[in-house]
């Protein structure tokens, strides 16, 4: 099984929501799927647009200390990644992964969990040689 479903299933398989996802399998498939993602030829600025609107709802969550401030925001993530996915075939797995883990989020630590995982993702991509 790839990698790219191999973290799907892991998502559907957890026992409530994202923050369920224990860290060290997190992190053990971040430094999976970075790499697999840069054999994709997928670089940064092509999911830059999904990155940015995470950062964006970071600051808010952190001002605002109220997860229901942003949920709408965390929902529309979806279709940033399926647009993203549609010009590039590259950004293909990262969006049914983020879609699925999105799904998955339902509070702020779900968020937190949400945001450790793109960020582990994209670390483990750079260190890979991704741009």
């Amino acid at each position: 099984m790839d990698i790219t479903q191999d973290i799907i299933q892991k998502i559907d398989g957890l026992p409530g929501t994202l923050k369920m996802y224990p860290i060290r399998d997190l992190v053990n498939h971040a430094e999976k799927f970075g790499p697999y993602l840069k054999q994709q030829r997928l670089e940064t600025n092509q999911v830059r647009k999904f990155l940015d609107a995470i950062n964006r709802l970071k600051s808010v969550l952190a001002q605002e200390n109220d997860f229901s401030k942003i949920e709408t925001e965390v929902v529309l993530l979806k279709p940033k990644l399926a647009y993203a996915a549609a010009r590039e075939k590259a950004a293909k797995p990262l969006s049914q992964v983020m879609s699925k883990a999105i799904d998955k989020v339902a509070s702020t630590e779900d968020f937190e969990r949400l945001v450790q995982f793109i960020e582990s993702i994209i670390a483990y991509h750079k260190a890979e040689g991704g741009k």
